[in-house]
């Protein structure tokens, strides 16, 4: 434990030192007024279902609503889902469900809540055991729960939601083959009925998907599904974004090469931006950070309608969640790993330096890099007391009412209010 507060006490003065040049990092021709810099931070409390020495280290995915500008985070730690003013930056409340969620269990594949998306006023989260639910926001309560089959313990992960035909899109991920489930929503009750499953193998349709599957956005314009698969087929430098219809039908593959993207989000033009997984070198191959090879992270901009590859965003470090501002035009990408560090795969036991995490800003215009903002990962501590899992800043959502961009991370002492977990909320100007 000595070491670990060692390291800690040596973070802090890093991170101190990042912050006060964040400045520094922004490349010009970024919109907006300066540099997007720490506005300030929620502190999130443990609670009494909590599985990670009483704090929160992990988390998954999270999402603004901006209608009612309220912020979610499926707080896997405290079996909650973390609720925001994304105005004001005040924790308002921390949801369970009935029965709870399964919380953290020592491995993500079998943990919840995952994915959460909400469209005032039900809330929808994916759970272990393949469970989904619907939660009314006016009084807290279950109001719609179905299971997607999957295999035992595994989980429902991300989701998203056509409002449009009272559709959700939830993926198991962490099945083989991994499979998304089409679920249809009662929009007056919020019960929620499954309607079809879409297996991405090749007898089902086409989709040879041999590393899970990852993050899907809705697309009101086309009204298509759109969904990340990290790897198509043994080579891990194929990856695709696939379009799928309301119907459950994978009508298109759009291959995207040394990438493996998660992250999927909608932008302007109907572009979408895959935020990479995984780093690949100058050669074409992951990059090992042992070899005399230069790694060359990415991100990637596409075209929804033909999947043509608009641009090439070289600079970010392998990410998860990655969200689309309207309000300010930049994509923001949520990076667990720099572009100084390998992916998990490649660095061993899971992200173990402190630091080492980054908040990309795209400019959706240009589409160009314009900002690395120094965020911060938390390594595990594998003795008691107080073990727990590692905590990677790898969740981003932004409310485009105020321009605030949302981080969740792992209690640490080197940001303020942050001893039991935090939300850290970037921008340009100031709280209101």
């Amino acid at each position: 434990m000595t070491r670990n507060r060692t390291r800690l006490r040596t973070a802090v003065g890093i991170l101190a030192a990042a912050m006060l040049v964040t400045d520094a990092y922004a490349i010009e021709g970024g919109q907006g007024d300066g540099a997007v810099r720490l506005l300030t931070t929620v502190p999130i409390p443990g609670t009494a279902a909590n599985t990670t020495a009483g704090n929160m280290y992990v988390f998954d995915i999270s999402f603004v609503d901006q209608a009612t500008q309220t912020y979610y985070l499926a707080d896997r730690s405290n079996a909650v889902i973390d609720v925001v003013n994304a105005r004001t930056s005040q924790l308002i409340s921390q949801i369970s469900a009935t029965p709870p969620f399964r919380g953290f269990s020592g491995n993500n594949a079998t943990s919840g809540p995952n994915g959460v998306a909400a469209a005032f006023p039900w809330l929808f989260a994916g759970d272990a055991n393949s469970r989904v639910v619907a939660i009314d926001l006016r009084n807290g309560h279950t109001v719609g729960e179905v299971s997607t089959g999957g295999a035992a313990g595994f989980r429902a992960d991300e989701l998203s939601y056509d409002p449009r035909d009272g559709l959700l899109f939830a993926v198991n991920n962490a099945d083989t083959p991994p499979f998304g489930t089409l679920i249809s929503v009662n929009r007056t009750t919020g019960a929620l009925t499954v309607v079809k499953r879409v297996t991405f193998d090749i007898a089902h349709t086409g989709v040879d998907a041999t590393n899970g599957a990852e993050q899907s956005v809705w697309e009101p314009v086309t009204g298509k599904f759109y969904l990340s698969i990290p790897q198509i087929g043994p080579n891990a430098k194929d990856g695709a974004v696939i379009r799928i219809s309301t119907a459950g039908t994978v009508e298109a593959q759009y291959p995207i090469e040394f990438c493996q993207p998660a992250g999927l989000t909608l932008g302007p033009n109907l572009d979408l931006l895959a935020n990479c997984s995984t780093v690949f070198d100058t050669a074409g191959n992951v990059w090992d950070p042992t070899m005399n090879v230069t790694a060359a992270p990415i991100q990637v901009i596409l075209d929804a309608r033909t999947g043509h590859i608009d641009t090439i965003v070289p600079g970010v470090g392998a990410g998860d969640e990655a969200w689309f501002n309207p309000g300010d035009g930049n994509y923001y990408t949520a990076s667990s790993a720099s572009p100084l560090r390998p992916t998990e795969v490649i660095s061993g036991p899971p992200l173990t330096a402190q630091g080492a995490a980054v908040l990309g800003v795209i400019d959706a215009r240009d589409q160009v890099l314009t900002q690395l903002v120094p965020t911060f990962n938390v390594p595990a501590v594998t003795t008691a007391p107080g073990a727990h899992a590692a905590s990677t800043a790898h969740s981003v959502a932004a409310n485009a009412g105020n321009n605030h961009v949302f981080i969740p991370l792992g209690a640490n002492n080197a940001y303020p209010n942050c001893l039991t977990g935090c939300i850290a909320v970037f921008g340009r100007g100031d709280i209101d």
